[in-house]
């Protein structure tokens, strides 16, 4: 299943469920079938990806250099930053145009 994000202020953002649902549980929403960031609360949703992108970098990395697995899966990892990097900018121009930024399934 996808999750998809809508503003007429952006083009449409598009990704995968899992992450989806990690980003809107992170603007403090509710994951679900559809939902809507208000104009009003663009900043906090905003301040909210900033603080946890700022959480997981702080995060001493993991080290277990024996596991070749690990180590190509630590080097194919998307961070959360890259994830959240183009939501942001959508959320950041839907605020300059105080337009709602909507998301559905």
């Amino acid at each position: 299943m996808l999750y998809k994000f809508k503003s007429r202020a952006a083009a449409d953002l598009i990704m995968l469920e899992p992450q989806g649902r990690q980003i809107v549980t992170i603007m403090g929403k509710t994951p679900g079938a559809s939902g809507i960031v208000t104009a009003a609360q663009i900043p906090g949703a905003i301040a909210a990806l900033e603080a946890a992108v700022a959480a997981e970098e702080a995060r001493p990395p993991v080290n277990d250099a024996d596991d070749e697995a690990t180590e190509q899966e630590r080097a194919e990892a998307v961070r959360l930053r890259q994830r959240v990097a183009p939501l942001i900018e959508m959320l950041r121009r839907s605020a300059a145009e105080q337009v709602d930024v909507v998301w559905g399934v």
